[in-house]
């Protein structure tokens, strides 16, 4: 008995050791580390909500390693997490939505019907129930009804008696003709009224009867034929007089791309139809009002918004372009109307095509009059948090009161928010300084704005309350990292998504009435044991001086004994931030740079010009200058390795992925003593094959400002390589191109080059999903920078 006792434990000690080996990552491997992350990390939770009680915090979850998350609730009352079954989550209320004027009700889609839940005891009404989608709910004239949109059309549903009405007929196609007769017929009938009595006394009873059933039919909106137009943006007036919207016209000439895809379950290669490129003709907007009262359409004039016609700056370098734009009318897009509770103003944004104007505006529907509120122009891009980077995004606005609305703007060099009284005219600045107010939510009462701002320091985000008149805020997060935050309806508890540079996401719960002084309670914990044996380094923050004497925010990697040896990560996106004190997006490239580190390599991961964070000017550093100073802030950081570190200048390798590929690339043809080896990760090549929306903004378009394209597409600069590069590249990416590879390719091979190579991923798009492909990669890129350093 006694030694099958022993044997046991035996047994039972040895499994605990080999379980605990099991689970220990040291030393990392690429292997270890790029393995499918929900498997052996955890997956933190997402899509944060509250129920409509406030008593349930429900989010996207997946501790149980499952081939997709689910849905978890947390009970504030029992204090316990569970997994929302089927039936349950079928019955949830759908998310977001709208909101009364009082916030006792709220209107929402699920599942293409039209939903209300009452406030008072959280009951649900189904106001649709049909095949067709309904979308887009709104409550109507005094809150009595609810207009939806179905097709192409408005309709409203009254609470009361459930009647549904059609506010529009938007139909496609032109109008047909009325067919009226010619000369001759209308002279042959005339003349055959007055020659026969009979023929005109049956004339006079049809018309009789005609003009009886035109009086019975009741009352139908207006016909709108769209002709070869689309609509959108329909929306109602609060008195239900005014449909507004907007009409679309998609140039038919613009040419989208195609991306061959070469291993598929049907054995032939089979075409993926992508984008256009950058410069492709862009679809023109019209803002049209519809006055149900007098039954007509017209379209709003925008020749005299102030400022319309100017024209760029960068035209000066092209005096044929220059001298030819006279006063043109640049083409712009509107957003809103949004009106104020009362119904009686209304505040439209406008937004030009070309990205160098933001105009707030307020609109008399009757008159079709525009009145300036605020302009923003930016002889490069409109932009910033709150603000929006492209044309179609109307940013953040929102009424105070029926006099009072509320806005983001960078006027001062960096995103703060401001409130106009459109009575006084009086413009106020509710925060200022050198920061950026990152997300911005409105107290139900009105009285208070809850913020996300990065003012403690670049790399951090905290949430904070300030009365809507401005003046000092209440911190209420004080763990360094970053927090994201939703407001429960009842406005007495925050849920916290909240994580540091060394861990990924948890929800934490915050008391509203406490939080200043207290610390958030974490509900999950998704992350395993395997992850945290080992010892993840926090990188240090750094600011390291550039040329031009700015401040570059950086992330560095110190290893315990050095090899003399440095890596360079460069972030992709190019309007992204990675020098900070939360959990980086690029996780997996945290993780290989401890393995570097590891290996005695010094890392560094700046936030160069053009990332987000640091305000307008830095976000702008790039216009029409891709490689310019976001590449001088790399080669400011080489040195800066070399001064502070002792590296060798003849050791230092750069890496990153599509931004970060192209600055890769930049890199080795324009710097090339600098960086001894580089990989570039589905990299562009050549910006004219890249995007409008966002290539656009920082370089124009090709055919406008040839300059800045030729300045800034790596294949002009091929000629430079003389050290090592790898390339890889997912070839069915429909964000970057792989055809970008393949042109860098013969120009290379044409150039007579031979110290450069491509790998391409034959099943991967622009971000990888398999974890064989990233295992790949990485080794690639490890071997690239041991063998070439």
């Amino acid at each position: 008995m006694k030694n099958h006792i022993y044997k046991l434990l035996l047994f039972t000690s040895l499994c605990y050791i080999n379980n605990l080996h099991a689970q220990s990552l040291a030393p990392l491997t690429v292997e270890k580390i790029m393995r499918d992350p929900k498997m052996w990390i955890g997956t933190s939770p997402t899509d944060i909500t509250w129920a409509d009680d406030s008593k349930t915090v429900y989010f996207n979850w997946n501790p149980d390693k499952n081939p997709s998350d689910s849905l978890y609730a947390y009970s504030l009352a029992g204090k316990k997490i569970s997994k929302v079954a089927p039936a349950e989550r079928r019955r949830l209320p759908g998310k977001n939505g709208i909101y009364n004027r009082a916030r006792t009700m709220r209107l929402y889609e699920k599942n293409g019907d039209i939903f209300m839940i009452n406030y008072k005891d959280f009951a649900i009404r189904q106001l649709t129930n049909t095949t067709e989608r309904e979308s887009d709910p709104a409550f109507g004239v005094d809150e009595t009804a609810v207009v939806f949109e179905r097709g192409n059309n408005l309709f409203s549903i009254a609470l009361a008696s459930g009647l549904v009405s059609q506010l529009t007929d938007f139909k496609t196609g032109t109008k047909k003709a009325d067919g009226k007769p010619g000369e001759q017929e209308q002279f042959l009938k005339a003349d055959q009224l007055g020659m026969f009595e009979v023929l005109k006394e049956r004339k006079d009873k049809k018309d009789a009867g005609k003009k009886v059933t035109e009086a019975d039919k009741p009352a139908r909106p207006k016909e709108i034929h769209l002709g070869d137009k689309n609509v959108t943006n329909q929306r109602v007036s609060p008195d239900g007089r005014f449909v507004t919207y907007a009409l679309v016209q998609a140039d038919k000439s613009a040419k989208s791309t195609i991306v061959p895809n070469y291993v598929t379950e049907s054995g032939f290669t089979e075409d993926i139809s992508a984008r256009t490129k950058v410069g492709a003709p862009a679809s023109e907007s019209e803002f049209w009002i519809y006055d149900v009262k007098k039954d007509t359409a017209r379209k709003v004039a925008t020749s005299d918004i102030p400022g319309i016609h100017d024209k760029p700056d960068y035209l000066k370098d092209y005096p044929k372009l220059d001298t030819a734009w006279k006063k043109k009318e640049r083409k712009v897009i509107f957003h809103g109307p949004f009106w104020s509770d009362n119904g009686q103003n209304a505040v439209v944004i406008v937004r030009s095509l070309d990205s160098k104007d933001r105009w707030i505006m307020s609109l008399d529907p009757a008159t079709l009059s525009l009145k300036l509120l605020d302009r923003q122009r930016d002889e490069a891009w409109i932009g910033g948090p709150g603000v929006g980077g492209y044309p179609q995004s109307a940013g953040e606005i929102g009424w105070l009161d029926d006099q009072t609305i509320y806005f983001q703007s960078e006027a001062t060099g960096y995103s703060h928010l401001y409130t106009f009284n459109i009575a006084s005219g009086k413009k106020t600045a509710l925060t200022s300084g050198r920061f950026e107010v990152q997300n911005v939510v409105l107290s139900r009462d009105k009285k208070a704005f809850y913020l996300i701002t990065n003012e403690v320091h670049p790399g951090e985000q905290h949430v904070y309350r300030m009365p809507v008149t401005g003046g000092a805020r209440t911190r209420l997060t004080h763990t360094p990292g970053a927090h994201e935050m939703t407001l429960s309806p009842d406005e007495k508890n925050l849920a916290i998504r909240l994580s540091k540079s060394t861990a990924p996401w948890e929800l934490y719960l915050l008391d509203n009435a406490s939080a200043k002084n207290a610390q958030p309670v974490q509900i999950t914990r998704s992350v395993s044991p395997e992850f945290f044996s080992y010892p993840w380094r926090e990188a240090k923050v750094v600011t390291i001086k550039a040329t031009d004497g700015q401040d570059i925010y950086a992330r560095v990697y110190e290893p315990k004994q050095s090899n003399g040896k440095a890596v360079i990560f460069v972030h992709g996106a190019g309007y992204l931030q990675n020098a900070h004190k939360w959990w980086s997006q690029y996780f997996r490239e945290y993780m290989f740079h401890n393995l570097l580190t590891d290996k005695g390599y010094t890392v560094l991961d700046m936030d160069y010009r053009a990332s987000s964070g640091y305000g307008r000017d830095w976000r702008t550093g790039i216009y029409r200058f891709m490689g310019g100073k976001d590449l001088t802030d790399h080669t400011d950081g080489a040195q800066w390795l070399v001064k502070t570190y002792g590296v060798d200048p003849k050791k230092i390798g750069i890496y990153g992925g599509s931004y970060g590929g192209f600055i890769t690339l930049m890199a080795l043809f324009t710097t090339p003593d600098v960086f001894t080896a580089g990989a570039a990760l589905r990299p562009v090549t050549d910006w004219a094959a890249y995007n409008q929306s966002y290539t656009a903004n920082i370089l124009n378009e090709p055919q406008a400002d040839s300059l800045a394209y030729r300045k800034s597409s790596p294949i002009y600069h091929a000629a430079g390589l003389k050290n090592n590069l790898l390339i890889c590249h997912g070839m069915v990416d429909v964000n970057v191109h792989y055809q970008d590879v393949v042109r860098l390719s013969q120009r290379l091979i044409e150039l007579g080059k031979n110290n450069w190579e491509l790998a391409s991923y034959p099943m991967e798009d622009h971000g990888f999903v398999e974890a064989s492909s990233w295992t790949d990669e990485y080794k690639r890129i490890l071997k690239l920078f041991e063998e070439k350093l």
